[in-house]
């Protein structure tokens, strides 16, 4: 018959656990580790209303009014002009790269129609492929007809401002004219998907090796330790193009997500993307010594990977820090490259920014996964 309980048994087993939790490195870290991202990402680096976004200026008729009204729009913290001088070609290729978010059109003939009472109109293109990053901003610039050249149209001008604005602005909101989520959202679970599978399957896989003891026989045979990473996510690349024809079809035939661009060169992306996920997962693999280890670093790469690649919050409304992690991460080239084919038509011209950066990541992980893998056991 068991004792009754007793409290310095229950103690002695805390002590025991926690001792326990101690030695277990990885595991204390994810406990103490993932709250601190998680505020720290939240707190400070996700920002549902992004500001100074970059503009591109295309004036054809330079002048006073001109001037104010470039002035006016980076007033309202919304713009921040990056291209004051450019001409129509040049703005329209940087809003295909994403180098842009606004193209900032004033026609020829505006002034002299201004101050004739005519009424002229101002352009304005966004890329609206991620709606909430241009809503505020659009929002902001509708309020400016009435107040952006109040002070220049006044005495001897004052009669060309009529009872309601002087002007009227014409938002053009580009690849996505109606603001619809799912264009922006459904192609970047493309990406989210393919990361939290790839990675998590591969770095399972050799860590369920290690811990059943199959490894042992593998290494034990004359192969190199880049036939065993390359034969280890073979596989994973069809089944990576699995996910991606489902996703694909659902998009096309369950959303109505538009596709603008080349089939092949967006095959071509996803290759180069699931070998950096492949690879990431890999490594994770050679330094775990077990699959739940391997469960938690996966996790640490995914986490970040979800909030500063621009899927879930606009990446521009980031600070400068959290952008540059998230130019690091493979998931946020691969959205801009998806939306890039899927909304905008981009060609491989285009889509080359956001390539190779891809290729390198994988290069530079591959060299690390590489020098851990161990060719014999210790």
């Amino acid at each position: 018959m068991k004792d009754r309980f007793s409290f310095a048994r229950l103690f002695a087993m805390m002590i025991k656990e926690l001792i326990q939790l101690r030695r277990d490195r990885l595991t204390f870290a994810m406990m103490v580790g993932i709250p601190i991202i998680q505020m720290t990402l939240f707190g400070f680096a996700i920002n549902g209303d992004p500001r100074r976004l970059p503009t591109a200026v295309v004036v054809q008729e330079q002048g006073p009014f001109t001037r104010s009204l470039v002035r006016a729009l980076e007033n309202t913290g919304y713009f921040e002009v990056v291209a004051p001088d450019t001409d129509a070609a040049e703005a329209e290729r940087m809003i295909e790269r994403g180098e842009v978010q606004f193209v900032f059109t004033v026609p020829a003939g505006f002034e002299r129609k201004l101050l004739r009472g005519e009424h002229p109109s101002l352009l304005l293109e966004a890329d609206a492929t991620d709606p909430a990053a241009t809503g505020n901003a659009i929002g902001a610039v509708q309020q400016l007809a009435a107040t952006a050249l109040r002070h220049d149209l006044d005495g001897p001008l004052a009669a060309a401002q009529p009872g309601a604005a002087p002007f009227e602005w014409r938002i053009h909101r580009r690849y996505n004219p109606e603001g619809i989520t799912q264009y922006n959202i459904v192609p970047g679970l493309m990406g989210v998907i393919l990361t939290m599978t790839m990675i998590m399957m591969t770095g399972l896989a050799v860590t369920r090796e290690v811990e059943r003891g199959t490894m042992e026989n593998l290494l034990a045979t004359p192969v190199h330790p880049l036939e065993v990473m390359v034969g280890k996510i073979g596989p994973y690349i069809a089944i990576g193009y699995v996910q991606v024809t489902i996703i694909l079809l659902a998009a096309r035939y369950v959303f109505n997500v538009p596709f603008e661009g080349d089939l092949g060169l967006l095959l071509l992306g996803v290759l180069v993307f699931i070998g950096a996920s492949l690879t990431v997962g890999i490594t994770i693999s050679s330094a775990a010594q077990s699959q739940m280890q391997a469960m938690q670093m996966t996790f640490f790469f995914f986490l970040p990977s979800l909030l500063l690649s621009g899927f879930m919050f606009p990446f521009r409304g980031m600070p400068d820090w959290a952008q540059v992690i998230g130019e690091a991460l493979p998931l946020t080239h691969f959205l801009r490259l998806i939306r890039g084919v899927m909304l905008k038509g981009n060609d491989w011209v285009n889509i080359w920014p956001h390539l190779w950066p891809l290729l390198l990541f994988t290069a530079v992980v591959l060299a690390i996964g590489l020098k851990r893998f161990r060719k014999t056991l210790d």
